[in-house]
């Protein structure tokens, strides 16, 4: 071989991995079997009636954002989330107490949405009222009240869908839409494509625009291997001085090339095994991460394992070609955060051995429900998630369990913040 064709050899290796790694991420579909589904519209016995109940006043009453629109409307994932850990009628009807105290009422937006328009408004909170509106009228005159229905327009057509661009707002329209199909509701779904809409940014382009993924200088399949490489990674080092939430959307704006070479260096060539290891990540970030004593549970490491679980959730109901692109979303999300909190080391060993002596999941549960902080929204989804990946992928080693113990009793409250995050 010419010296001359030589020298061409490393870009044509580089072009063929990167077509057949986007060919590859089109194609692959992740086959898990679904959660229990909850049909509470059907159910005729008091508890999973008093969820509905709940669940529907919620959607009467509340708006999906408030706090000058940045903050977002968890009623439906900590009664789910405490439903499902074994909450009472009387512990439902507290948790919607509480959770209910920093809500706001629905305001009008300053216009109708028409199925004409309904894409001019994307991405302004201002129309969240709105855009319930027109996708309970679509629900309504064009699906006959099947929601799952309106789901699939919505979300899965076009040559830009929504489904790719649901991590927006630190996950919470992907997480949103967890709680909808896990529990067959049409008033939390229709929030959900609401919140989907209204939070709609730029981040749908890095799923849109195939540009965007490409081949970089190395490769894994381990999401736990580029985590740790990430963390000793000294260009990141002085670009903050501490965590906060705005950090996130400063990284994708300054440093995207960096951000899209962790990005892109996960390979799924095993698409089941590695979303396995990819939830398995999501714990040790929220657990394996908090040195003993300091009960520095990380507010924003808790949503990397929330819409890992959301993804759980969705990946049987949606349709497979979407499937990768789901889990590409939440490890973008799970490498910006990340990086923009800090990048705390990651240690298995954090995880240890709590005092397990008659612990097992029905110790968990009752923490969930118990505890003085059975009114957190992140702290019972969290626990509930982890719950959760130990019964998709099995436990027989109790490391879910553990981590699960580890952080129910560990807990004291959220850090992470920035200056700007808790007003």
């Amino acid at each position: 071989m010419s010296a001359p064709m030589i020298a061409w050899m490393p870009i044509v290796n580089r072009l063929y991995r990167y077509m057949t790694n986007a060919n590859s991420l089109s194609l692959q579909p992740i086959h898990i079997p679904s959660v229990t589904i909850h049909d509470v519209e059907t159910a005729a016995e008091h508890r999973p009636r008093t969820l509905k109940h709940l669940l529907k006043a919620n959607h009467a009453n509340y708006a999906v954002f408030f706090n000058h629109l940045r903050f977002h409307n968890h009623m439906p994932h900590i009664l789910g989330s405490a439903y499902l850990m074994g909450a009472t009628p009387d512990q439902l009807h507290h948790i919607y107490d509480e959770e209910s105290k920093q809500l706001v009422p629905w305001e009008d937006s300053p216009a109708e949405i028409a199925k004409s328009d309904w894409k001019d408004f994307l991405g302004d909170k201002r129309y969240q009222r709105a855009y319930v509106d027109f996708f309970e009228d679509q629900l309504a005159l064009e699906h006959a009240y099947r929601w799952r229905m309106v789901a699939d327009e919505f979300l899965f057509e076009g040559k830009t869908p929504l489904i790719n661009c649901v991590i927006s707002g630190l996950g919470h329209p992907l997480i949103h839409l967890g709680y909808a199909y896990e529990f067959s509701s049409r008033e939390v779904g229709m929030e959900a494509l609401a919140a989907t809409a209204s939070s709609y940014n730029y981040l749908h382009k890095y799923l849109d625009n195939k540009e965007y993924t490409r081949a970089g200088t190395f490769s894994s399949t381990s999401p736990l291997e580029i985590l740790h490489k990430i963390a000793q990674d000294d260009r990141f080092d002085g670009i903050f001085k501490q965590p906060a939430g705005d950090n996130f959307e400063i990284l994708l704006k300054d440093h995207e090339d960096l951000i899209l070479e962790y990005w892109n260096a996960w390979v799924l060539k095993d698409p089941v095994k590695q979303f396995q290891e990819s939830q398995e990540a999501a714990v040790a970030l929220l657990v394996a991460t908090v040195q003993p004593g300091t009960h520095a549970y990380d507010f924003f490491l808790v949503h990397i394992l929330t819409t890992s679980h959301a993804v759980r959730i969705l990946l049987p109901m949606v349709p497979e070609k979407f499937h990768l692109n789901l889990v590409r979303q939440w490890w973008l999300l799970t490498v910006g955060v990340y990086i923009a909190q800090l990048r705390p080391k990651i240690e298995d060993d954090l995880i240890g051995r709590p005092d397990m002596s008659g612990k097992h999941w029905n110790y968990v549960e009752d923490k969930a429900v118990n505890s003085p902080w059975a009114t957190d929204a992140h702290y019972v989804k969290g626990l509930r998630a982890i719950k959760e990946a130990a019964m998709t992928w099995g436990d027989v080693h109790e490391w879910y369990l553990t981590a699960a113990v580890r952080f129910a009793d560990d807990f004291r409250g959220w850090t992470g913040f920035g200056p700007h995050d808790v007003n």
